[in-house]
């Protein structure tokens, strides 16, 4: 009998307005690595685990070993790459103080080479207990788009060679052959050049699909292009391996079958910017920022040849709309989560609309689940992603892409509000209570220092709350038997 999961059920605390975290009972699901987590509020009970991988343990409290005392007169300096001040306004408001790279640091906030030199065998730096960088050291298995495919087809695969239920296929509609029921969230995609033959083998069943380009390591809409004929693909190819594009001839390149039945509103394409913090890949703990938002197209949808390289119809990148006549300044092509589902509540209905959002949950996690066993976990690190997710008409979300490094330039005011409590709400999940950077803490923060942020997974708890069931049932077996040989 197949398994199936009700996704509805998730993670629908973050669509609400309310800024307070939202205590949920817990839920579990089997996986291939033990039990997954959703939903559920850390701290409270749970404050007192510690992490059996961490140096030295932790107290109870999250402080390192010996108590807070020994960070009373430790001074906290903090380095950033980027002069922003929902960055530096938040680290001066706890009594931090701004060094430069060379000093001794405790916070650093990097641009991905700073963090790539930094972890970098040749550097010979190493970092003590009571510092923190804002990224992984291979981040791009997740962010590169070529790499993200990767994995996340890899990841199916394990799930179907252990014969997971996760990993089950029904017949595809749009595709040969079958899709995976609950892992289809990644539009069809190659890989150029090294999948050209394998994508126009795909192509020619479908020759009235149309597909998008993107370049491997670029961000902001920059290179992408749309393509319905193989002719203008091979033209491309030609003009790349010419004297004039020498740099396109050495770039990878992804093409995704375009979801061509976006949901639409105002007759205009949309797309989702959520924002999703990971405190550690081995275990994982993520966690979801409930004030995410929806970017518009400024020109009504239309997939008309004529419009087909018209990116103000199709592409919903900030960087490329606010280059259009139609941009507006004031609320900068942007609207709430909160207003969505609002929306779609009104007009599909309460159920649908939870489904989705749940479904969107489900991607997230899974996408994580993907590269975590790739992923160099080192305890000295978190780091914020930019998901990017387009809904379909039929409300069911899709995976574009993950940037490693979301923007944190205020286009309006309410961006720079909320990119502010962003960065407030991250400092908060991933610092001990003591607010002194510590790799020896447990990170499980308390439900107060969540703020906007809601548990996704912690599989370090889950594990936990699995031992304890099972203890508890065994210990309720042993009950039962000796009570019947009384009986």
């Amino acid at each position: 009998m197949a398994v199936v999961w009700d996704m509805s059920q998730w993670t629908q605390a973050w669509r609400t307005d309310s800024l307070q975290p939202t205590v949920r009972s817990s839920g579990t699901r089997t996986t291939t690595s033990g039990t997954a987590m959703y939903g559920r509020t850390a701290g409270g009970a749970n404050q007192s685990v510690t992490n059996g991988t961490s140096n030295g343990g932790a107290n109870s409290g999250g402080g390192v070993s010996g108590g807070a005392q020994g960070h009373d007169k430790l001074k906290i300096g903090f380095c950033t790459d980027l002069d922003k001040s929902v960055l530096v306004n938040n680290f001066e408001k706890r009594g931090w103080h701004q060094v430069n790279g060379d000093d001794d640091w405790h916070f650093y906030w990097a641009g991905v080479q700073t963090c790539r030199n930094i972890f970098s065998v040749d550097s010979g730096y190493r970092m003590h207990d009571n510092q923190m960088i804002n990224h992984f050291p291979n981040h791009y298995e997740l962010s590169r788009k070529d790499l993200l495919v990767k994995n996340i087809k890899r990841y199916r695969k394990d799930l179907e060679r252990d014969g997971n239920p996760l990993a089950e296929k029904t017949e595809s509609n749009n595709s040969s052959g079958t899709r995976y029921l609950y892992l289809d969230f990644v539009p069809t995609t190659f890989v150029l050049p090294a999948d050209y033959n394998m994508f126009v083998e795909e192509y020619r069943k479908f020759p009235l699909s149309t597909w998008i380009m993107k370049p491997c390591g670029k961000s902001q809409g920059a290179g992408i292009f749309l393509i319905n004929k193989l002719s203008k693909l091979k033209k491309w190819s030609r003009e790349a391996k010419g004297p004039f594009h020498p740099q396109i001839a050495k770039e990878s390149y992804v093409i995704s079958r375009y979801i061509d039945n976006p949901l639409l509103i105002g007759g205009k394409k949309f797309d989702l910017r959520l924002y999703v913090l990971v405190a550690s890949f081995r275990p994982l703990k993520a966690y979801l920022f409930k004030q995410g938002f929806c970017r518009f197209c400024t020109v009504k949808y239309d997939t008309s040849v004529t419009e087909l390289d018209n990116m103000y119809v199709h592409l919903t990148n900030v960087s490329v709309q606010k280059h259009g006549g139609e941009y507006n300044t004031l609320h900068g092509g942007k609207w709430s989560v909160q207003n969505l589902a609002l929306y779609l509540e009104g007009t599909r209905g309460k159920e649908v609309t939870d489904r989705l959002f749940g479904a969107i949950s489900w991607l997230i996690v899974h996408s994580l689940r993907a590269v975590a066993p790739v992923m160099a976990s080192d305890r000295h690190c978190f780091e914020c992603y930019g998901y990017d997710i387009i809904i379909d008409n039929a409300l069911k979300p899709w995976l574009v892409e993950v940037n490693a490094s979301p923007s944190l330039t205020s286009t309006t005011v309410n961006d720079r509000i909320l990119k502010y409590k962003l960065i407030d709400n991250i400092l908060s999940v991933v610092l001990p209570p003591d607010g002194v950077p510590d790799v020896r803490w447990n990170k499980v923060p308390s439900a107060d220092a969540l703020g906007n942020f809601e548990l996704l997974i912690d599989e370090e708890l889950a594990a936990q709350d699995e031992q304890h069931q099972n203890s508890s049932s065994n210990t309720h077996s042993k009950t039962s038997k000796m009570g019947s040989r009384w009986k």
